[in-house]
């Protein structure tokens, strides 16, 4: 079984946000598949399914950004999920917009809500997909790049991105992590 997170904030006012890649991600990928993110648990938007023949779960954690990690590892208790089949997806402004990135391990960097999940996960070692928002321009502090409204020029390229990480998901689904990195990376 799979536990697939995508990281964001859950008040409306953060609903079209670039910090909020992780959940536009689990949702484009439940519209594929029709379902709704619409159980609760955990402090948790939540739903499971079948994708590509895989057993996984959707989560969308309600806990804010920083606080990821402790809705997290309730799913990884509860279900007893491997650090491997832990899929977390999330902006990253080092990463161009329409870009993405999956790596099967590595360090949270400067990004809040990873740092929670993985200081309650105590590892580094589980799978990501970063999802690129860019880096905000010299007269934009980066809070309001992240939460801010996003530029209808930018839209395009960030549903691009979001388009690109589904696909990634489907992909690893279906033929493992080191065929999605090839063919996403």
């Amino acid at each position: 079984m799979y536990l697939i997170v995508g990281l964001g904030n859950p008040e409306t006012d953060y609903a079209n946000t670039r910090h909020n890649m992780g959940f536009q991600v689990i949702n484009k990928l439940a519209k594929e598949y029709g379902f709704d993110i619409a159980r609760t648990k955990f402090n948790s938007k939540y739903e499971k399914a079948m994708i590509e023949g895989q057993k996984v779960i959707l989560v969308k954690p309600q806990t804010f950004m920083n606080a990821s990690g402790e809705a997290v590892i309730e799913f990884v208790n509860f279900y007893k999920i491997e650090l491997d089949k832990i899929i977390i997806i999330y902006d990253d402004v080092d990463i161009e917009p329409g870009k993405i990135r999956i790596r099967k391990s590595g360090s949270p960097g400067t990004h809040n809500g990873m740092k929670s999940v993985v200081h309650f996960l105590n590892s580094e070692d589980f799978p990501r997909i970063r999802v690129g928002i860019g880096k905000p321009d010299e007269n934009t502090d980066m809070i309001e790049h992240v939460i801010g409204a996003i530029p209808e020029e930018e839209k395009t390229q960030l549903v691009a991105g979001i388009e690109k990480a589904k696909n990634a998901i489907i992909a690893l689904l279906k033929n493992g992590i080191d065929v999605s990195m090839n063919q996403y990376n």
